[in-house]
């Protein structure tokens, strides 16, 4: 894959859930000198989102400059109190795509900014599923008995820079359509060169890495100019090469045909191939609509498990022990086909053993496998949802103007 670029000898550290990686993201943020900039679907003013917004506001009282986007549907409001805050100390951030009263019948508004990234001062970047959110809070049921499963990646090297470079490009971009909204026709102009260049990777390896001390990682960006399926791409690129095992998480799934047959033929050639999803209830579509894919899966081989042990927000794979993926990118059409997502691919065995084995865990001690014959004798009212979930899934595309 020529696009995908790998980068030699990077700091790679998982970290699974938001106490973990907000610890490590804020101190990072109070040791910057130059700049901060953060990117999240959710901004939730909760005990994690508070500490983090305090330390965005010192480190901009301190002359750091700060940028922040959030998703104008998973953060459709901020607290005045922080707003304010935000203004005084000089942090600069905006709101992606806000949506009105009839943005659901403007398919442009479909498409969300569903990255989690943050980069300082061009050194560390921070990649993964995880929002600014609690892990025992969820916006819409509230306190979690247990928290939610999900993991990101720290990476410290060149691939901060280029962390850096798409962030900065997204955020020219934004600041260009308020230069029109406002007409500032000069301020438009400047900005115009810099968002309208093509973003290119910064130099790297192109294609797989040889083997070689520390870990190779590579950025794989999807948008909806010239990134439109290469995170997709890239998950079908291990799928194809994997020898022995295929290790999937993922919140929301309903894989589209190219990556069915992908994980198909792996079972069907000998690969073990496991899928780890929700098993509980979150939201009709993407719950039901999961389900009309298991059969062809179950048929092939696929073992597919449910997450039981509290809500499954994860986005991660494993291939042979010695690749992975961490990001924010669900196999679902809403992720591959509509959002703004960013997924970090790592070429690195104890990375990808470590990744492993906390799925593993799961799988053993909070995952229930999907039984064949069960899933085949599920009564009509179960597969007349699933059905009916897939036609509003399909519906959503064709007013989007998609195809899956």
């Amino acid at each position: 894959m020529a696009h995908m670029r790998f980068h030699p000898h990077q700091q790679v550290r998982l970290l699974q859930g938001a106490v973990e990686l907000f610890a490590s993201v804020i101190a990072e943020i109070d040791a910057s000198r130059y700049e901060v900039r953060l990117e999240t679907y959710i901004f939730h003013f909760d005990s994690q989102g508070e500490r983090l917004a305090q330390a965005l506001v010192r480190a901009a009282k301190r002359g750091v400059a700060v940028y922040v986007v959030v998703d104008g549907v998973g953060t459709p409001t901020m607290p005045p109190s922080w707003v304010q805050g935000f203004s005084a100390a000089g942090v600069q951030w905006h709101r992606y795509s806000p949506v009105g009263y009839w943005s659901v019948f403007v398919p442009g508004q479909w498409r969300r900014l569903h990255r989690k990234l943050c980069v300082v001062d061009g050194v560390v970047a921070f990649c993964g599923g995880i929002n600014v959110l609690d892990d025992f809070t969820d916006p819409n049921y509230g306190p979690l008995p247990s928290p939610r499963f999900d993991f990101a990646v720290q990476v410290r090297g060149l691939l901060a820079g280029e962390v850096q470079q798409a962030m900065e490009q997204f955020w020219a971009r934004l600041d260009l359509v308020r230069q029109v909204e406002h007409r500032h026709w000069k301020q438009a102009g400047q900005l115009l060169t810099q968002a309208a260049l093509p973003f290119a990777p910064v130099a790297g390896v192109a294609g797989p890495p040889v083997p070689g001390d520390g870990a190779w990682a590579a950025l794989v960006l999807r948008d909806n100019l010239r990134h439109r399926s290469r995170i997709e791409q890239a998950y079908r690129k291990a799928i194809a090469d994997a020898r022995s095992e295929v290790l999937i998480a993922s919140a929301y799934f309903v894989p589209g045909r190219k990556l069915r047959h992908a994980l198909a033929h792996a079972a069907q050639r000998g690969v073990r191939v496991r899928v780890l999803l929700q098993g509980r209830y979150e939201y009709f579509m993407q719950y039901h609509g999961a389900r009309t894919v298991y059969g062809a899966l179950l048929d092939a081989g696929v073992e597919i498990y449910e997450y039981t042990g509290g809500f499954l927000h994860a986005k991660v794979a494993v291939v042979d022990q010695r690749w992975a993926t961490v990001g924010s990118s669900n196999l679902d059409p809403l992720s591959l086909l509509l959002a703004r997502e960013a997924n970090v691919m790592v070429r690195d065995g104890p990375f990808a053993q470590q990744l492993r084995q906390r799925l593993l865990d799961a799988l053993q001690s909070k995952a229930v496998r999907v039984d064949p014959a069960s899933y085949a004798q599920r009564g009509p009212w179960q597969r007349s949802l699933d059905m009916l979930a897939l036609a509003f899934m399909r519906v959503l595309l064709f007013i989007t103007g998609s195809r899956y």
